[in-house]
């Protein structure tokens, strides 16, 4: 009888993991199509941005290289023009550059941008609170380059096409 007793709890433990593999192989198959199709496809980030210069600035291009090193202060010139980085302060343009160009958080980029500062490298570059703001900073200042949403009107500025 206690042989019994124990064979019909080993049958019913092993039934019970037999359970839990079909229930794990189960959610494992639906969090994998739901991976498949719930998965962000690839966007072309360079469609939600425009990177807008003085006039005075003799680029008609910029690489993304030279984007980044000009907003991070490591260069100061572009095609022999001086330039200086004018910044969003917040806004979805704002939230590409930072991850898709600059690969860092707005937090992190002031952090970064203080250590500049703080060692004499470079000052903190000018902050605007629109795109309409930069538009009108970047028309008024010899060397600014700045980036707006791809679909703002940026009169008195040219825009340089990402390559």
């Amino acid at each position: 009888m206690v042989r019994s007793l124990l064979s019909a709890g080993q049958a019913g433990r092993q039934g019970q993991v037999t359970h839990m593999k079909r229930t794990h192989s189960l959610v494992a198959m639906v969090a994998l199509w739901l991976g498949f199709f719930a998965a962000p496809h690839a966007v072309d980030v360079t469609a939600d941005v425009k990177v807008i210069a003085n006039p005075s600035v003799s680029a008609s291009e910029i690489s993304i290289e030279d984007f980044k090193a000009v907003f991070l202060e490591i260069n100061t010139a572009v095609a022999g023009s001086q330039v200086a980085p004018v910044l969003a302060k917040a806004g979805r343009a704002h939230e590409v550059v930072l991850k898709e160009y600059l690969g860092k958080s707005d937090a992190t980029l002031m952090t970064y941008y203080r250590g500049l500062v703080f060692t004499g490298k470079a000052s903190m570059p000018k902050v605007c609170d629109s795109d309409a703001d930069i538009v009108a900073y970047v028309a008024k200042t010899k060397g600014a380059v700045g980036y707006v949403g791809a679909g703002v009107a940026a009169a008195g500025t040219k825009t340089l096409a990402i390559k």
